[in-house]
């Protein structure tokens, strides 16, 4: 399965959003995107490998799941414009604690460690854009940690359906139970009751 030629230029554009960049740059990143499609079920990283590539979805869905007792716990999914690295893995060549698997057919520019030394070597703007990609990571991984400690479970399933209503339609009901830290029987009964809810009245101005 060849990924679409489009996808070459969705990690320029992506960036450009955050930062401008030259001609040069432009040109430099879309050359050296290695992109790949993997089946849905291929595990890309287990716990106790190194994590050697890091990744940016152009398409599809990748888990995030520990395995606790036997039973998997899944911590993130991650779609389309969004990063899968084990950070620690990957930055201090530790083993990871976790697994990346491909919840769907899944495209992905693969990256590793040397050919993000080479880019900022050449282009050093990089290097300012990958800062500000990880900082927008962990704030988003600090709000979610906030939400797991200080949120109910049926808070947390609200704050999905308005922020990645998606993920309903496209992960399975157990995974998504197991996301938001209940009992697929315990989510069934919070979408039910949220489905007797009547709709909100609209704000007349």
């Amino acid at each position: 399965m060849n990924p679409r030629p489009a996808m070459s230029t969705q990690l320029v554009d992506y960036f450009a959003r955050l930062l401008p960049l030259t001609d040069a740059e432009a040109k430099a990143l879309a050359e050296e995107s290695h992109i790949e499609t993997f089946a849905k079920g291929t595990l890309l990283l287990r716990a106790g490998q190194v994590a050697r590539e890091c990744y940016f979805v152009l398409q599809g869905c990748v888990r995030q799941y520990y395995l606790v007792e036997g039973e998997e716990r899944t911590t993130q999914f991650f779609t389309e414009e969004q990063w899968v690295v084990s950070l620690k893995s990957f930055a201090q060549q530790v083993p990871a604690d976790h697994y990346f698997v491909c919840n769907e057919n899944t495209t992905l520019v693969v990256g590793t460690a040397e050919k993000e030394n080479q880019l900022y070597r050449r282009f050093p703007k990089f290097e300012t854009l990958s800062r500000t990609v990880l900082e927008r990571n962990l704030a988003e991984q600090q709000e979610m940690t906030a939400r797991y400690l200080t949120d109910t479970p049926e808070q947390r399933y609200l704050y999905l359906l308005t922020s990645r209503p998606e993920l309903l339609q496209r992960v399975p009901q157990y995974q998504l139970a197991s996301y938001l830290g209940v009992k697929p029987e315990s989510l069934s009964r919070i979408r039910k009751r949220m489905a007797r809810r009547p709709p909100a009245t609209p704000v007349l101005p």
